[in-house]
């Protein structure tokens, strides 16, 4: 009963301003079907009346809530965005209709990156980012089709498995070599006018022309001040992905152009070809274009010409041979086991139900990305190495060697096998690569428990 009433507030709040006239959801849900196209150009100059349309802000709406995401500058939470709408909604959209609407500086948020440095974050308001969101499912519809076949970041009804796929076959085709490239902090230095004057070739209503202006342009609060935003496109918002695949675009079509065979997902590209030295003349070339025509700079400690077996991309890699497979970087292998030591901790306290609990959520998500490598030997070696590791994590919790061979005998070992168990492996890390607890605690112990299992074909 709730539910319905906070969706019916919700309807209600977004008005197209006829009175009584409210926001009803989709009959059904579309899929936006990826089509390469002529690029079109501006097709009206009422964009921001669609962007402000009932059905389309409903679905903005909806999409920030499941986003969640934290507060910005404001201190406004997802879950108040229902509210501050209804009281607010006519006058954000008239100030949206009247090109009047200023949008709020972004917070600097830094996160770790997993190989080092930080990654910084803008996180827009979160009326802004509802703004966003709604403006980018408008612009998205009229630009997705017109992309490149090659770009699979950030698009509907593409992914990074696609974009790994098609790398695949590339390799196979015998293009062994891959040119490896990595945009140098390509969100922060998104130039400006370079951005403006593509996204004008596409959008006629200067109401929304100044409106993303004013997005790229609102500033950011660090340390307490308001810094000016001169170049980039804030990770955070929801614009932002729309924005770089539409200024990578050309990037894209300068590849089809001269006929190479690549992959783009965001700013990580790249080019197979089919010796050294073609990869090192590609490099070179792009690195001049992307330089004198978009402003870029490749970062030239992360991008490589190389066997794409000693390359990652999107956290994979790829094996040798004539059919190649797509296998889990050493790097990703690391970071996984890594995250894993910390949640297994065997001073952590917990019983291992308990950390069972705290371990399910992380690699259900972990196996939903990387469990569709073609080798399940691997995921199936790193189910073994959890359970030993919680298998360590229990003989570590019975400490004395008193409790240890009680507890061996009463899941049934032998009275010389837990004898013997307790005198050899005082160390936790030894005793959970032996027999005795390999029976004591068999896989089916932890299926009961839930503990997720990586490797699915195991089950089947």
């Amino acid at each position: 009963m709730t539910v319905m009433r906070r969706k019916t507030q919700c309807e209600l709040a977004l008005t197209s301003g006829v009175e009584g006239e409210a926001f009803e959801p989709a009959a059904r849900d579309e899929t936006v079907i990826v089509k390469q196209d002529t690029e079109s150009p501006a097709e009206t100059e009422c964009l921001m009346e669609e962007v402000c349309e009932r059905e389309n802000l409903l679905q903005a709406y909806k999409q920030v809530l499941s986003n969640k995401g934290s507060p910005g500058i404001d201190g406004m939470r997802v879950e108040d965005l229902e509210g501050y709408l209804q009281h607010h909604w006519q006058d954000i959209k008239e100030q949206l209709l009247s090109d009047k609407y200023r949008p709020q500086p972004v917070k600097r948020v830094e996160i770790p990156k997993p190989n080092g440095g930080v990654r910084k974050l803008g996180i827009p308001t979160v009326l802004d980012r509802f703004i966003q969101q709604a403006l980018m499912q408008v612009l998205q519809k009229r630009w997705d089709k017109t992309f490149s076949e090659h770009s699979y970041g950030f698009r509907p009804g593409r992914s990074a498995h696609q974009a790994v796929r098609q790398a695949q076959k590339y390799i196979a085709e015998g293009n062994n070599w891959v040119v490896d490239i990595d945009l140098e902090k390509f969100f922060d230095r998104v130039n400006h006018d370079i951005l403006m004057s593509r996204i004008a070739k596409r959008v006629k209503d200067k109401r929304v022309l100044r409106l993303i202006r004013r997005f790229l342009t609102a500033g950011v609060l660090e340390g307490g001040l308001v810094s000016p935003s001169t170049e980039g496109t804030p990770q955070g918002g929801p614009l932002s992905p729309l924005l770089s695949n539409l200024l990578l675009d050309d990037l894209d079509k300068e590849l089809e152009r001269r006929g190479h065979r690549f992959v783009r997902y965001a700013d990580d590209c790249n080019i197979y070809v089919r010796s050294q030295r073609a990869g090192e003349r590609v490099m070179a070339s792009i690195g001049k274009f992307l330089t004198g025509k978009l402003k870029l700079k490749i970062n030239q400690t992360k991008s490589a010409v190389a066997k794409p077996q000693q390359r990652k991309f999107l956290g994979f890699s790829f094996t040798g041979g004539k059919q190649p497979k797509v296998r889990i970087s050493p790097e990703s292998i690391h970071r996984f086991k890594e995250r894993i030591r910390g949640l297994t901790s065997r001073s952590c306290g917990k019983s291992v139900s308990h950390i069972v609990e705290d371990l399910s959520g992380y690699l259900k998500g972990w196996r939903g990305y990387f469990g569709k490598c073609d080798t399940p030997s691997v995921l199936e070696s790193l189910d073994g190495w959890i359970r030993r590791r919680l298998r360590s994590l229990i003989w570590k919790q019975w400490k004395k060697p008193q409790r240890r061979f009680a507890e061996l005998r009463r899941r049934g070992i032998s009275k010389d096998l837990s004898a013997r168990t307790v005198k050899s492996c005082p160390k936790p890390w030894k005793a959970s690569g032996v027999s005795a607890l390999s029976i004591a605690f068999p896989i089916a112990y932890f299926d009961q428990l839930g503990l997720p299992r990586l490797n699915i074909q195991a089950l089947n």
